[in-house]
């Protein structure tokens, strides 16, 4: 079948041809078109309506009901083919109450009035059976109604409008650059994601949200026939909470990397022809490249390379429900203990000013309030290296002896309870003008890194390793050419506490994770990480290739 022919059938999903490195998006397949519906809001507080008078009367001292339609499409492809296309679908309602001091949680996909006003009766029940054992009564944080609101992210074009036949030729344009620049193999990924979340409460809260979300992404791989050796080069794109105008690029959203490099960063737009035809030419130059001596290095790391680092050593370690051991039994615990903070004890140098931000405008966390019902806001977690505070939600702030909630709670659909989920976590730039080159002149002996690879870290967020996708040695001042087979072991203080130079704004940007997992049952959620390049002392490199 011509591929124009399989687009133009493609209304529902083609099979199960997900490629194994990029996870599914879930939901009902749908026709495309069912992706531009949208629900009346005065429907939505109806609805929300019978569920909360259904729980008052059924006994709950607070109730939210959270009515959810989740909007995606995911389309793959390899070489010059199509794989697959799935356009998926999620619309239901979860009802959660407190009773008798304890919380109760129900979902219907019966989105009517007595589904709904069942749901909240069921919650009901739950929660009376769970305050049986319950040991402690849940104390919220006050929280004022809002009443009807309204909020969206400030996109230019929804990737939901666009033709999927423009969208495929993008993604098979970028596999073409990259095969005519040396590519052996090219896989390619584009996903989109439309939360259309409605939130109402008994604190007087109507609360209607439109949040979208997309990310481009590829793998190329080069392969050397003689000697069977292959390396890959990864896409050095973020996911962003944008529209389709990320996929437009523009000039003054290009940063230059290092000179010598070749390498180009993005901010809110982001060009993957570009980058599908370095990745080819990089992926051959990996081929060939000198593989590193261990030993120690100042390392320069690109921003879409530590937001992974940021994610895992700061954004996991201060969220307070794995603080006081909530996740001990499935996603670890943290170092950065209620005592460890008494102690005063730096967390960073002096540089390091690290901030929680659900308002950031193209983060992947953006909203205007969270899913219970909380304006969203920024927050310092680390200032001037020091751990300051932490990240929680309305049943969390009196375990620390606050009367707030962070606006950080989530839940991935109508269907799963919301709960305490990372923030956007971001290094504040430095308030020097400094450049990367600028940055690497300073440099006698050490690494440049950017994009990301893989990792590792302990249950409590502190002893690490993480690698990268492309690895520069520098000599002297100057980049002085690719090398391989690099990653850096550290532990988290003495990472952030190595931390010597940070560049200026201009270099600001942005990581992201579509799927960061947690809890039980394990949800996803999408977060983004922005920073700018930043220079560590003296860190521990290890050459992943060499036999133990």
């Amino acid at each position: 079948m011509k591929r124009r022919d399989f687009v133009g059938l493609t209304g529902l999903a083609t099979g199960a041809l997900f490629l194994p490195s990029f996870p599914s998006l879930g939901g009902t397949l749908v026709h495309p078109e069912r992706l531009l519906e949208t629900v009346d809001p005065a429907v939505k507080k109806r609805l929300a309506d019978s569920a909360l008078n259904a729980a008052k009367s059924a006994g709950a001292s607070y109730a939210d009901v959270r009515i959810g339609r989740y909007l995606n499409q995911s389309i793959f492809t390899r070489e010059k083919q199509v794989q697959n296309i799935a356009s998926g679908e999620s619309f239901g309602a979860g009802v959660r109450v407190i009773a008798n001091g304890t919380w109760g949680f129900a979902a219907t996909n019966t989105v009517t009035e007595a589904g709904l006003a069942k749901a909240a009766q069921m919650a009901v029940a739950i929660a009376k059976a769970n305050a049986k054992v319950q040991k402690e009564q849940v104390k919220l944080a006050p929280q004022k109604g809002y009443g009807e609101v309204s909020w969206k992210t400030p996109i230019v074009q929804s990737a939901f409008e666009v033709p999927i036949a423009q969208k495929v030729d993008l993604l098979l344009s970028a596999n073409g650059k990259a095969l005519e620049n040396g590519a052996s193999f090219v896989n390619s990924a584009l996903f989109q994601v439309n939360e259309q979340k409605y939130f109402a409460s008994t604190d007087g809260s109507y609360i209607d949200q439109d949040v979208h979300r997309i990310w481009p992404t590829f793998s190329v791989t080069a392969v050397d026939r003689a000697s069977g050796k292959f390396r890959t080069r990864e896409a050095l794109s973020s996911p962003m909470g944008l529209g389709y105008e990320y996929m437009v690029p523009k000039a003054q959203d290009k940063i230059a990397g290092p000179a010598g490099s070749g390498l180009t960063g993005y901010k809110n737009s982001y060009d993957i022809l570009e980058d599908a035809a370095l990745a080819a030419k990089q992926a051959k130059e990996k081929l060939t490249a000198k593989s590193v001596t261990p030993g120690k290095y100042d390392l320069v790391l690109d921003p879409n390379h530590l937001g992974l680092t940021i994610h895992e050593s700061v954004g996991h370690a201060t969220e307070l429900d794995r603080v006081l051991g909530y996740e001990a039994n499935y996603a670890g615990t943290s170092f950065a203990t209620l005592d460890w903070k008494k102690q005063n004890k730096p967390y960073g140098s002096k540089l390091v000013n690290i901030v929680a931000d659900k308002t950031q405008p193209g983060s992947l966390g953006a909203v205007g309030y969270d899913d219970e019902g909380v304006k969203t806001k920024q927050w310092d977690i680390i200032k001037e290296g020091q751990l300051v505070d932490y990240q929680k939600i309305r049943d969390q702030a009196a375990m620390v002896g606050q009367n707030e909630s962070d606006g950080c709670c989530y839940a991935q659909s109508w269907q799963d309870v919301q709960f305490q989920r990372m923030a956007n976590i971001s290094l504040l730039p430095g308030k020097q003008k400094m450049s990367v080159d600028d940055m690497i002149k300073n440099v006698d002996k050490g690494i440049y890194i950017a994009g990301r690879g893989s990792f590792s870290i302990d249950q409590q967020r502190y002893n690490s390793q993480f690698g990268g996708t492309v690895f520069y040695a520098i000599e002297k001042g100057k980049i002085a050419g690719m090398i391989e087979d690099v990653a850096y072991q550290t532990n988290t203080t003495e990472f952030w506490n190595s931390c010597a130079a940070i560049c200026d704004e201009s270099d600001y940007r942005m990581f992201g994770s579509f799927f960061d997992g947690k809890g039980q049952p394990s949800q996803v959620s999408a977060v983004s990480h922005g920073s700018s390049t930043t220079r560590f002392n003296g860190v521990n490199v290890i050459n992943t290739a060499r036999k133990i």
